[in-house]
Parts: C-alpha cells; structure tokens; sequence
C-alpha cells in the first residue's frame, strides 16, 4: 500500500514499512537537519513533500493508502513539559485531523488507515483526557480506532515503550491489527528480562524520580532519549545478571523540574536506555567495556538501536551531519522493527 510520512523525522517508518512491502509517496519535516538525512537515506525524488505541517493543504497530499505520524511528544513526555495535547509542540497532532477535515470538505479520498506514535504516557497524560481527545478526534473524521504498546526491548536491546494507535476508515471496514489492543508484548516475557532498579544515590524529589546512576547486566536498559547529551548514560558490564546496580552520582539537572535520566550507567550485555532528543554532549549513553573503562554509545551505536542499519548511517554521516544531531535524530526515531512488525499485519487488514 502506498504512504505518507508526516513529521517524518530520519523514516523509521519509512524503513519499517518500505521492508515490509509498502511505498512511500510523500513526506513532511520541518527540521533542516532530519530533512538532510531523509534525503541523503531514501530516494526522495518524485515524492510530495512540505517542510512545515502548518502549511500543508489536505486537498494537496497525494493519495495515499496509509498516513502515519508520531507528533512532537515534548509536552507529554515524563521528561517534558507534562501541558499535554494544548501544549505548542504536541498539539501538532490536531494539524493532522485538520489536513483530514480539509479533504472530507473536498470529496477528495480519505487514508484507510491512521498510524500514530507517541509516549506511552500519552495514556495517562491530564488524567487519560488527552488519549481520550485523540481518539474522538480520529472518531470526527470517520476512523475507528485500536491501539497497542510494543517495547522496543522485544526486538532490540532498548527498553523503549511507545503506544501505536491505528485508525480505520469506517467505510473501508478494515480487520483489526492488533490482537490485544493496550498490551504490550513485552509483558509475556517479563520474568525474562526485567529491570531492577536497586538503588537511588539521590533522593528522589516530587519532580523527579532521583537521579540514579545504575549499572544493567543482561536485563533491559531504561529508554534512550535524544537528550542523552546533556549528560552522559554510562554502561557497565555485568554479564548474566539481570540486576540494575547503582554506582554513583556525577551530575544533576534542574530541567522540567529535574530530567529523571541523568548520568545512569548500563552494560552493554543488556538492554540499552531509551535514547532521547537532546544530541551530543555531556547526555550521550556510556558503557563500561570489559577492561572497565568507560565510554560513551557512539551515534552508530545509536542508530542501530534504533534498527536502521550501518549503510543508512553512514549515509547521514557522510552528508555531514554533526554526532550532536545524529544522536539526535536516533532519540526521536520510530523504532524500525517495530513498525516492520505493523507493516506486516496491514497486509491482512
């Protein structure tokens, strides 16, 4: 089925859904330097695209079978501003419903399918108000809706939740995608790589979950973010533990009321943090290698957390891109297998 790629970012759904047997025919980004490695990744010629969402026209986006997006989750983030759906980055989503209303008004045909992204914190975010907002606004526009949270841990070492709603023309009467909608698969396997936080160097403040500085054996990390610059991840090697070891505090931040991800360390047998969208710096994730010295996750390794591969990295690299914005760009990826995964089941809708 053909797509479009709005607040397209680097393509992690561009990648899932291109190996999983579908076509791009648009794109959307605003961001000079994501719009530099799309172009740079992906045969970008003959595809519709616009760098602001504000200005694009319903009427004009090209038809498409499947629009997917993962609007700004700044506002809704535990990391962010928590001002949800009203706040100025997340609430690019109702630019989306806006696009749809304009080509309702037009007779013009609509998707068949809606794929959204977001924080898993999106499900409770003002009291689970804002969820509910984004449901009966694809409701408006003629699309049913099922939802499911996927754990990037399942397919690659991150522990990075997200929540995948897809919306369903209701004239097209399309087959339900998930089997369980809400339910992350990561809950079956639990008891296989679960995270223990073990300790807090730091008191924790009622705008903070502490800063602790843990160490990962062969368990989960906790999600990279693209902020990670600001302050270093560390990774320390303790094989066949599932164990999350704290081991000390290097420094703090104030951000959002204190960032909760600041200066953890995690071993690079298991599962890294969720990578973030701050770039570069003192924030990158670190490892312990096994003489014990620490290192910072270069931006490939990044990358490939992420699951675009070394040819797609390289690729950006060589288009000059900066590490500050490659790291970066991995922080606000979609997780490339996971989308993969959905790729797949549309094929049966």
């Amino acid at each position: 089925m053909k797509f479009i790629d709005l607040f397209a970012g680097i393509g992690g759904f561009h990648t899932g859904l291109e190996k999983a047997g579908h076509t791009c025919v648009g794109w959307v980004e605003w961001d000079k330097f994501a719009r530099q490695s799309y172009q740079a990744i992906y045969d970008t010629d003959g595809l519709y695209t616009a760098t602001d969402i504000q200005d694009v026209k319903g009427v004009d986006l090209p038809d498409a079978d499947l629009w997917t997006f993962g609007s700004p989750c700044t506002d809704i983030s535990l990391a962010g501003r928590k001002e949800g759906l009203k706040g100025k980055h997340s609430s690019m989503f109702f630019e989306i419903v806006r696009c749809l209303e304009e080509r309702v008004q037009a007779q013009k045909e609509l998707p068949a399918f809606l794929l959204m992204e977001n924080v898993k914190a999106l499900l409770s975010s003002n009291g689970g108000w804002d969820f509910a907002r984004v449901l009966i606004e694809m409701d408006k526009v003629g699309y049913d809706c099922e939802w499911k949270v996927y754990n990037t841990a399942d397919y690659l070492p991150q522990n990075r939740e997200r929540v995948y709603i897809v919306g369903h023309l209701r004239k097209k009467n399309t087959a339900q995608i998930f089997s369980r909608p809400g339910q992350s698969s990561a809950a079956d396997r639990q008891s296989q790589r679960k995270i223990n936080v073990v300790g807090n160097v730091k008191k924790p403040t009622q705008t903070s979950r502490g800063d602790r500085y843990v160490v990962l054996g062969d368990g989960l990390a906790p999600t990279l973010l693209a902020t990670n610059y600001k302050d270093p991840l560390k990774i320390l090697i303790r094989k066949r533990t599932h164990k999350i070891v704290q081991i000390g505090n290097t420094s703090t931040s104030k951000s959002y009321g204190g960032n909760p991800t600041v200066g953890r360390t995690y071993s690079p047998g298991g599962i890294a943090p969720t990578l973030n969208t701050g770039g570069g710096g003192s924030r990158i994730p670190q490892i312990v290698t096994d003489n014990l010295a620490i290192r910072k996750l270069t931006p490939r390794e990044c990358w490939r957390l992420q699951g675009f591969s070394d040819d797609q990295f390289d690729r950006a690299k060589d288009a000059g891109l900066s590490d500050t914005q490659l790291y970066k760009q991995a922080g606000n990826a979609v997780s490339v297998p996971v989308v993969y995964d959905i790729g797949k089941r549309l094929h049966f809708a």
